[in-house]
């Protein structure tokens, strides 16, 4: 057979899988409608891994690789569509649905005591500025006391750092949001523009420098031409900018935003000294209730796997299937299980829709600790 008589033997199997294909998804629907009745969870792990042992002894040793990927794919496409005939009717589902309701045309308001991590001058407090009109902010010395100050009903808000276009993810604040019960409300982006100031009237040779580990990542090249410098962490840049204005010490540098050097009396020595000059990072806004607000398109989860191959890949097809797009991944590993993640996602995705509501609804019953984190708008 030549190369032409072989390809039009594949389309007429083609044909006939796509015929067969039709005929299964039209039974599949029929199973889901009888498991819907009768209660029982869409996925039978007990009876895929039965059909996988017996259409691979049926396919031989050579192909039985290939038949177990085709059979599990297929597996992930029948609930798929199960899933969405059925729909979901969690109180996750439940609960987003009555959020359209009661917060149908609301926006975050336009005043609110707000906490933010740092001092006067922080990146969090210009985010915050970005998202409230006329906030009134209360400031925190760690990440963890701004969670704690939302939880406890302290504040209504919190700002936090989530990640960084040139230093990644703020690992620390992912960790946090395992201890905490929260919603993510709001979310935007903030140009960050770093500078190296220093007190004025100090005419000493700077020896050491100061300011948060992210700003120090993010200003890494400019730091590599400075190799005396000896280079000291803070918990905040414009907690690091406060000190250097203070301290007695001569020679202390700080990098931080341009804001700082008008609040603490600093003098600028070198201005956009970042990796990049699009340098931007991400906060996210949290409270202690679940609220829904206007376009909220971007929808945050969090959730455990089990430890076996194609377990993410599952997820991620899920979400390719609906439309979705897949924006960000992050995992973090479960402390006390060894090589366990726990995985972050962000995805854009109308939550009005309410096929997009039962796709959540899906996820929740198809992973492990599932936390539905926040459905919101990012400006």
């Amino acid at each position: 057979m030549d190369l032409q008589n072989i390809r039009e033997h594949l389309d007429q199997i083609d044909t006939q899988l796509t015929e067969l294909l039709v005929e299964r998804m039209q039974t599949v629907a029929q199973v889901g409608q009888a498991k819907k009745e009768s209660g029982k969870p869409i996925r039978d792990h007990a009876r895929e891994r039965s059909i996988i042992n017996r259409v691979t002894e049926q396919s031989g040793d050579e192909y039985a690789p290939y038949v177990k990927c085709f059979y599990k794919t297929l597996f992930d496409i029948s609930c798929n569509y199960q899933s969405q005939l059925i729909g979901s009717s969690s109180p996750l589902t439940l609960a987003l649905h009555q959020q359209l309701v009661s917060n149908a045309g609301n926006t975050l308001p336009a005043r609110a005591i707000v906490a933010c991590q740092g001092t006067e001058g922080a990146y969090a407090q210009q985010a915050c500025e970005k998202l409230f009109e006329y906030p009134t902010i209360l400031y925190f010395n760690s990440f963890n006391d701004v969670f704690s100050a939302v939880e406890k009903g302290m504040c209504t808000y919190g700002i936090l750092p989530l990640e960084n276009s040139t230093a990644g993810s703020v690992t620390q604040v992912y960790d946090l949001m395992e201890q905490h019960a929260f919603h993510i409300v709001g979310a935007c982006r903030l140009r960050i523009d770093h500078c190296l100031m220093r007190k004025k009237g100090d005419t000493s040779p700077i020896t050491k420098v100061v300011s948060h580990e992210q700003a120090l990542r993010q200003c890494s090249d400019y730091l590599e031409k400075h190799l005396h410098y000896n280079i000291e962490p803070m918990e905040n840049t414009a907690v690091a900018a406060a000190y250097a204005a203070n301290c007695e010490e001569n020679g202390v540098g700080v990098i931080a935003s341009s804001i700082c050097a008008e609040l603490y009396g600093l003098e600028i020595v070198d201005e956009n000294i970042s990796n990049v000059q699009n340098n931007f990072t991400r906060f996210i806004c949290i409270a202690r209730d679940m609220n829904v607000y206007q376009n909220a398109r971007k929808i945050s989860i969090m959730f455990n796997l089990p430890h076996e191959p194609g377990a993410l890949n599952s997820i991620i097809s899920r979400l390719s299937l609906a439309g979705v797009n897949l924006t960000k991944l992050e995992s973090r590993p479960i402390p006390g299980r060894e090589f366990e993640f726990r995985f972050f996602f962000d995805f854009e995705a109308d939550v009005i829709n309410s096929a997009i509501i039962d796709l959540i609804g899906e996820l929740e019953q198809r992973t492990d600790h599932f936390v539905f984190l926040g459905a919101y708008a990012e400006r």
